[in-house]
């Protein structure tokens, strides 16, 4: 079960030990905890654990702002973040060696250009963040609250551990643009992915549009009482930024509540589950996706 374990992060001595500290109550919690974990059977639980003890042995997971992180919390994270790689290599997660977990949401300095080459600086909160090359940084009270189907709260799939991950698969090329590294993945050619994927998110995003245009001008597009309207979309409306954002929204909805996303799209879901190699609606993945719907 452990071949991957060679030249991949930790030697195998630190992964035991690692090992040794996931009690059986302790991972019985993480399952517990998360209900999308329900669905693997026995094999890939055992499979998904020593995945956690191979992250937890080869990464540093820091607390930051006086957060004080005990083995439930540092498990809870590894199980989330290993369930994307659970039948992909782990090295894929190699080349940096730091999760930073802040208590709550946490500020990031931006800046951007405008159409006329002013550049502008602000500031930003955010709940997770996945640099090149280097760490992810999470806030706890996300991943801690991030375990329900349907999302937080209740409108769609939510899950910050999941998503920044998704990002870190999606920087092994060099430049997040929605598309992973694709080698070892039979069936799936780069031409075939960018395709499902334009065509997924213009489709996406055309019903975004009409969904906004369908908001009453009394209500706040940017408040709870638009949740009714935006509800009725399988993804965040965040999905729509990028192809970047697309691809790590896409992949929270896919493990965490994948039948809105399925039915909406279900080329890119096919594609997804080729790419993972899962299935969590339980057919069998396949790359052969010749479909595609409108939402």
């Amino acid at each position: 079960m452990l071949r991957w374990l060679k030249g991949a992060g930790a030697g195998r001595a630190e992964i035991d030990r690692m090992r040794a500290r996931i009690t059986d109550a302790l991972w019985e919690q993480v399952l517990s905890t998360y209900p999308f974990l329900a669905r693997l059977d026995d094999g890939e639980r055992a499979e998904l654990r020593a995945r956690c003890a191979w992250l937890l042995a080869s990464k540093h997971i820091n607390g930051a702002r006086g957060l004080q992180l005990n083995d439930a919390m540092v498990l809870a994270i590894a199980a989330q973040a290993c369930l994307p790689i659970l039948k992909l290599d782990p090295a894929l997660y190699s080349g940096w060696n730091e999760i930073i977990v802040y208590p709550g949401g946490f500020l990031i300095p931006r800046s951007e250009q405008d159409e006329a080459g002013v550049v502008h600086e602000y500031v930003q909160e955010a709940a997770g963040e996945a640099w090149d090359g280097g760490p992810v940084v999470l806030a706890w009270d996300e991943p801690d609250t991030a375990g329900q189907e349907g999302g937080a709260p209740g409108l769609h799939a939510f899950n910050v551990v999941i998503h920044e991950f998704a990002h870190k698969l999606d920087l092994r090329t060099g430049v997040a643009d929605g598309m992973p590294a694709l080698q070892g993945r039979p069936g799936l050619s780069p031409r075939q992915w960018r395709a499902v994927l334009e065509q997924s998110l213009d489709a996406f995003t055309q019903a975004l549009e009409e969904i906004e245009a369908q908001i009453p001008p009394d209500v706040d597009p940017e408040g709870p009482e638009a949740d009714p309207w935006y509800g009725q979309l399988p993804l965040d409306p965040y999905a729509a930024t990028d192809e970047a954002e697309f691809f790590a929204v896409s992949s929270e909805s896919f493990f965490v509540d994948p039948a809105p996303l399925a039915r909406a799209l279900p080329r890119w879901y096919a594609m997804l589950a080729a790419y993972y190699g899962q299935d969590p609606l339980g057919a069998q993945p396949t790359a052969a996706v010749t479909t595609i719907s409108t939402l």
